[in-house]
């Protein structure tokens, strides 16, 4: 049997490998759904906040959590679900946008941020995450999973997902 480390960082390192179902090219860190991680004797407890309630992703998520741990030798691994305060797209990490792009898909915006948060909704251009335009167009509030709106590039043509803030 490995020896337990209940060292904070190792195992944050080690959940930087479980990455989001709906878009792997994010580990569950980039997207900021990682509130605490907590170690008391043998029991390692990680908290999570879903990116939406209800979001069916979480499940494989704390799945995924579960099975590396343990491979890892923490055997009483336990994944508590928080939704006050409800996710933002403020937690999501720089590098994990800057993934985003590079996937094909159009980041949060600041300005999108900070309407949200101030509830009232103001237009900000798109930027294509293809050819960097911001001659673009939403075609529906819902792309390809919930958190996602659909938009078309009126420069290369090309559709796209937007990754939506809240």
């Amino acid at each position: 049997m490995r020896m337990v480390a209940t060292d904070k960082i190792a195992i944050l390192a080690l959940l930087e490998q479980v990455n989001d179902p709906e878009v792997p090219v994010l580990s569950i860190l980039d997207l900021g759904i990682v509130r605490e991680v907590r170690t008391d004797g043998a029991v390692t407890e990680v908290i999570i906040t879903p990116t939406y309630s209800g979001c069916p992703a979480m499940d494989v998520i704390k799945t995924q959590i579960r099975i590396l741990l343990a491979a890892h030798g923490y055997e009483d691994v336990r994944v508590t679900t928080v939704l006050s305060p409800a996710w933002t797209t403020d937690w999501m990490s720089q590098k994990g946008k800057e993934k985003l792009e590079a996937f094909g898909i159009a980041p949060p915006t600041p300005l999108q941020q900070v309407c949200h948060t101030r509830l009232f909704h103001r237009e900000e251009a798109i930027r294509c995450p293809r050819c960097h335009s911001y001659h673009t167009s939403l075609i529906s509030e819902f792309g390809s999973t919930a958190c996602k709106a659909l938009y078309r590039c009126e420069d290369c043509k090309e559709p796209f997902d937007y990754f939506k803030c809240h």
